[in-house]
């Protein structure tokens, strides 16, 4: 499976870039051809929240996850009525979890992280309340999201999307029973980092996607990315795993449906 990706934003950005248009059931048809059936598409604000939402409820593979992304939060658009909007939406049954929440101080100044950190606390309290799953997007601030899912209490299934930091940070998240998902990254050269972390993480809690159209993983630099080219990524893992190729798609698909339960 493709454990996050954004069809939304995969439709949009080929025409934006240059590259001819796709529709989001043409890819997942392609996706699909390569052994890739299940996928969990994810919405960054409550328009392509609710996108995600209706896209789940139409095709039997894909599930939703929606949230204010921690940059929107930064600029302002957690408000009151935006959450009660993915509130309402966490109840939906092929919704299942809240994401991509958390904390950026990369893109988002120091202005915007109180109320980065509120609408993650928020965020966080609609997963419990649901049981459902919490996605976390972290850049340049693994500490600040680590005291704040220290002080809340992390939903049983918490999921750091994109894993990107290093072996000793990768310890102390899983430790704490967090599931670890490795995108195309974890196949460039200078991401060495990021290979040691998937070195040592548990098949248990370890989880693969894409971030499409994003991160496209080697050999595809520059071209946008897609639920298509997971196997890329999944191989790279069962090489700095040394875990047999069959073997570690059984894994990822238990941990996945562990955390985000049965997609049929």
């Amino acid at each position: 499976m493709d454990s996050h990706c954004h069809l939304d934003i995969i439709a949009e950005s080929l025409v934006e870039d240059g590259f001819p248009s796709i529709d989001v059931d043409t890819e997942l048809d392609a996706a699909a051809a390569v052994g890739i059936t299940r996928v969990v598409q994810v919405g960054v604000d409550v328009a392509s929240s609710q996108w995600s939402a209706d896209l789940a409820a139409r095709r039997a593979g894909v599930l939703a996850v929606v949230a204010i992304h921690p940059n929107e939060a930064g600029a302002g658009a957690a408000t009151q009525a935006a959450l009660a909007e993915i509130d309402l939406l966490a109840a939906l049954p092929r919704v299942r979890g809240i994401g991509e929440t958390g904390l950026d101080h990369f893109r988002t100044g120091p202005a915007g992280w109180a109320i980065q950190e509120a609408s993650f606390r928020a965020h966080i309290d609609i997963a419990k309340r649901y049981g459902i799953a919490l996605m976390i997007h972290t850049r340049d601030a693994y500490e600040d999201m680590l005291r704040v899912l220290d002080d809340e209490g992390a939903p049983e299934h918490t999921v750091l999307h994109c894993y990107s930091s290093d072996a000793e940070t990768a310890k102390r998240c899983l430790d704490r029973g967090l599931v670890l998902s490795f995108s195309g990254t974890v196949t460039f050269g200078n991401a060495r980092d990021t290979a040691e972390a998937a070195a040592i993480t548990p098949l248990d809690q370890m989880l693969v996607e894409t971030d499409a159209p994003f991160l496209t993983p080697t050999p595809f630099r520059g071209r946008p990315n897609g639920p298509h080219l997971t196997p890329y990524t999944v191989r790279k893992l069962a090489e700095l795993t040394g875990t047999d190729l069959s073997t570690l798609c059984e894994r990822l698909t238990a941990t996945a449906e562990r955390v985000f339960g049965p997609w049929a």
